[in-house]
């Protein structure tokens, strides 16, 4: 199931675009997409690209933010816009005996687009996450670290 429309219409040509599938192996999908966005395309003299957009639907929708969630652990410093859409989808089932009775079903499937940029994007839009400030620290064992910590409840009062 394909969307028609892009929830990122401002996107430059060239932007990879991972489609996720229910089916999809997060280990293929993340090595395809980390070796294109960090510098190892240089090697190829090619140079690394700046934005990549993961796009699932229905059953494939937490797969696809697992995904962008990794990317962002790895790399760090991405911005992030995402983007929910639904969609109508007219299922008609025909009787297995034979019959001419069918049985028409309306679902709302829904599917998520999630652009990851190296780039700054526009924070007054809808869905924008700035990158994230550094409390996580994995020499902690994925802990924040307490300086780090310190500074956030400092920030709060």
């Amino acid at each position: 199931m394909q969307f028609d429309t892009c929830p990122f219409p401002s996107l430059p040509a060239g932007v990879l675009e991972m489609r996720v599938k229910e089916g999809s192996k997060i280990r293929n999908l993340m090595g395809f997409a980390m070796a294109r966005m960090q510098n190892d395309a240089c090697n190829a003299g090619q140079t690394g690209l700046r934005q990549v957009v993961f796009t699932g639907s229905g059953r494939a929708v937490t797969k696809t933010i697992t995904c962008a969630e990794i990317m962002k652990r790895k790399l760090g410093g991405l911005h992030q816009m995402t983007k929910l859409q639904y969609k109508g989808l007219r299922e008609i089932w025909e009787s297995q005996e034979g019959g001419d009775s069918e049985v028409t079903v309306h679902r709302t499937l829904p599917s998520i687009s999630i652009l990851l940029s190296k780039d700054p994007l526009d924070p007054l839009e809808p869905g924008y996450q700035p990158p994230e400030n550094g409390l996580w620290d994995e020499r902690n064992g994925g802990e924040a670290s307490q300086a780090a910590e310190k500074r956030s409840v400092d920030s709060w009062r």
